[in-house]
């Protein structure tokens, strides 16, 4: 399996952000970690392992990317305006130095964003906000609700950052036709402390007409990387 390490200076964060890039074509897939994980994450949990297959014969190119996750929703030494500004920093690394890179190295137009846990979050935020850069997303046992982090601070970038609260409220058709060709999966567990905020989401959605699959998986599933292993055998 190929494997390649990316790391350069971003100016959009201030510092050196690193990557790991597996396998040689098929969809590009853009990993995120898990809460202030970092990008090897997915290969040290058994992740990249489970699709090693996939990967080899050119199915699936993962982009595992890190986080800034310690420095925004769960920095404790700043406000909460800082934090969302970090997380609003973060986006535009991702959209505009990330992404490039996936377009250099891998020319299709189909592209995924994945995590699990709160790095579904990302996906799923990041693939919403961005329709035209991401046409899927996989979120296995995602997390949704900032709010939790803020203290009650809100404002616009706390909003846009928070698919629970922009997506109803949504009426551009810009938008909204996209999301409707794009590709989204909700998976979670029985025993998920997340399950909720799946179901939640995957409503919001379905009530605005965009096509979401939301997997509930029995089997005494809950929220660790075995059934996240599992998932990603079957989805990705």
């Amino acid at each position: 399996m190929r494997r390649d390490y990316h790391k350069w200076f971003s100016p959009r964060l201030g510092r050196d952000m690193e990557l790991l890039v597996f396998g040689h074509a098929g969809l590009p897939a853009v990993v995120f970690p898990t809460s202030q994980g970092r990008y090897f994450e997915f290969e040290d949990r058994g992740m990249v392992g489970a699709i090693a297959n996939k990967i080899e014969n050119g199915e699936v190119q993962l982009f595992c990317v890190d986080s800034v996750d310690s420095e925004s929703w769960y920095n404790r030494n700043v406000p909460p305006r800082w934090k969302v500004a970090r997380q609003v920093q973060y986006d535009e690394y991702i959209v505009h130095e990330v992404i490039p890179l996936v377009k250099q190295l891998n020319w299709s137009p189909q592209r995924a964003a994945v995590g699990c846990s709160f790095g579904g979050y990302h996906a799923v935020t990041m693939a919403l906000r961005h329709p035209d850069v991401f046409t899927a997303f996989l979120s296995m046992s995602g997390a949704f609700d900032m709010d939790s982090f803020l203290g009650g601070y809100h404002d616009e970038d706390v909003y846009f950052n928070q698919p629970t609260q922009f997506l109803p409220g949504m009426t551009d058709s810009w938008f909204l036709d996209r999301y409707r060709q794009n590709t989204y999966v909700l998976a979670t567990g029985v025993h998920d402390q997340c399950w909720s905020q799946n179901e939640k989401l995957g409503a919001i959605m379905r009530a605005k007409g965009i096509p979401v699959r939301l997997d509930v998986w029995g089997d005494n599933t809950g929220h660790d990387w075995p059934w996240w292993q599992r998932m990603v055998q079957t989805y990705l």
